[in-house]
């Protein structure tokens, strides 16, 4: 998540302000998805990465503690749970042994769930692929109230040791809405290439309870009204997943952002 403010302090003139005019896909008004494409192509090797424009020069932004309405069946923005109330999944052995050296890391003030996290384990179960679910959320959602600040307890700490919440936090968490395809180009048993598609995170993307989810930030217009296109609030984490190099040539692709 990329933002720590607190959901309480909403400002009733910002336009991200819950029941603020012009706001959709909130609870009732699930509207369709925007339709992928055009996709920007460049050639990287034996990878083609196909990126999604309309998306990267859209104004989407992180809206959590300021109107976001939650991955429920029910839209929540009071609670501020965002897209943290089903946990984490870890990608990978070492991304989970990578969390865990982190959570060790923060301090208890920092950290609302440190006392069940010494008891019980940050990981849900032995299998280390989830993070533990602690009163409806991930356990390092720090909530609403709390003296140590509201928020992803691995981001705050990052912040605090002026280090990337990429380097802390597991990689589905710093990458949405940013979703990657993969997909062979050719015979890949022969050395055949591969296809990259980088686009938004769509309802479908999130399984089962994409179909009872009650809003998905990437739908409707609640989510599109960042100060920045997404190519460059999201810079750090489009170069992590692309590589700087392919980055650098989608950047000069689409120029820089009119003052």
């Amino acid at each position: 998540m990329a933002s720590v403010a607190d959901p309480r302090d909403h400002d009733p003139s910002d336009p991200r302000a819950p029941g603020a005019p012009g706001t959709t896909g909130g609870p009732g008004d699930l509207a369709e998805p925007p339709a992928p494409g055009p996709f920007e192509e460049i050639v990287d090797g034996p990878t083609t990465w196909r990126v999604e424009r309309s998306f990267l020069e859209s104004q989407w932004t992180c809206i959590w503690g300021r109107g976001c309405l939650g991955i429920e069946a029910e839209g929540d923005e009071i609670h501020a749970l965002g897209c943290c109330s089903v946990g984490a999944e870890l990608a990978t052995v070492d991304e989970a042994r990578l969390v865990s050296a982190m959570a060790a890391m923060i301090e208890p003030a920092r950290f609302q769930h440190h006392e069940v996290a010494a008891r019980e384990g940050i990981f849900n179960d032995q299998t280390r692929t989830n993070t533990r679910v602690v009163d409806g959320a991930c356990i390092f959602l720090n909530r609403v109230g709390f003296e140590g600040g509201a928020g992803c307890a691995l981001h705050l700490a990052a912040q605090d040791a002026g280090e990337s919440p990429i380097e802390w936090k597991p990689s589905v968490c710093w990458q949405l809405p940013i979703k990657v395809d993969w997909a062979p180009d050719g015979d890949a048993a022969q050395g055949g290439r591969e296809v990259a598609t980088v686009r938004r995170w769509s309802r479908a993307d999130w399984g089962e309870i994409g179909q009872t989810m009650a809003w998905c930030c990437t739908e409707g217009d609640r989510a599109y009204v960042g100060d920045q296109r997404v190519i460059d609030s999201l810079a750090d984490e489009l170069a992590e997943v692309m590589g700087p190099e392919v980055f650098v040539e989608l950047r000069a692709r689409f120029g820089r952002e009119a003052p």
